[in-house]
């Protein structure tokens, strides 16, 4: 079980693979990208990500969101930037804290957006603070999915929204004969993972009600290719540098995390999903 220290040592431990090879300081970006026909390229497939949470959202300008798990920043940035609402973004990491303060102030985004190194579990913030609940992979660091669901809805204004884009087990991944799922998860710091039809019974118990359920798999397929491409890459190289350097605990194999989450997508084990809960 992952608590949140190892969770912040994790993106702190790694943040230097995703700058190589997400181009992180460019896309600030740490999450998979969205292909569809109007895609251009992987940096656009990321911005996608972000530009169909926020219409299946339905983000207005006037909305305050919480980016609750915001990485650098990125999402915070592109709802700022395209959509002008006022967006803070909370993390574990004291890295991603620091490059989303240096990326803020190179956008001159200082007045729409603030940064905090904060647990979603208990957030501090008012009740009643926000429009709207953003989570693009981050809901998956829960511990406790109630006590998540319970913060949200605290945090939020009535019929406020949660956005959430994640990973999600089906049936034959809790099978995981060969495990790739627990070594995926082991990788990055994910205390388990849940089937979707577990999260909406969850929310709904918890009281809110499903306004969107997708199974964006296909769209996302083609980013987990990257990373298994990555991991063919960086195999040899990384096994090399493990040789002669100390390596932090998630750093040292995190390059084969590639090739886990890509043969489970293939084989059906996992899907990646958008989900919107609106409160009642």
């Amino acid at each position: 079980m992952f608590g949140e220290k190892d969770i912040a040592d994790y993106y702190d431990q790694t943040i230097d693979h995703y700058t190589i090879w997400w181009n992180l300081k460019d896309s600030q970006a740490v999450h998979f990208g969205y292909w569809d026909e109007s895609t251009r390229n992987f940096k656009h497939a990321l911005q996608r990500t972000n530009r169909v949470m926020a219409s299946l959202a339905d983000i207005q300008s006037h909305h305050a969101v919480l980016d609750a798990g915001c990485g650098v920043g990125g999402a915070a940035f592109y709802l700022a930037e395209s959509i002008g609402c006022r967006v803070t973004g909370i993390t574990l990491s004291q890295k991603q804290f620091a490059l989303a303060l240096e990326f803020q102030k190179r956008l001159q985004l200082e007045d729409k957006t603030r940064f905090y190194v904060q647990s979603f579990l208990n957030t501090g913030f008012d009740d009643n603070s926000f429009d709207v609940y953003w989570a693009c992979e981050s809901s998956c660091h829960a511990n406790d999915r109630v006590a998540w669901l319970n913060e949200a809805k605290r945090i939020l204004k009535p019929s406020g929204k949660i956005i959430v884009a994640d990973y999600f087990l089906t049936e034959a991944g809790k099978l995981d004969k060969n495990q790739y799922i627990k070594k995926w998860g082991d990788l990055w710091a994910i205390p388990s993972f849940h089937t979707h039809e577990n999260f909406i019974d969850e929310a709904v118990r918890q009281g809110f009600k499903v306004a969107v359920n997708q199974d964006v798999s296909k769209n996302i397929e083609r980013s987990s290719q990257y990373m298994y491409w990555f991991y063919l890459i960086g195999a040899i190289p990384s096994r090399l540098y493990n040789l002669f350097h100390y390596t932090s605990r998630f750093a040292k194999y995190h390059y084969r995390s590639g090739y886990y989450q890509y043969k489970a997508l293939k084989g059906n084990l996992w899907q990646y999903r958008m989900v919107v809960l609106q409160s009642v």
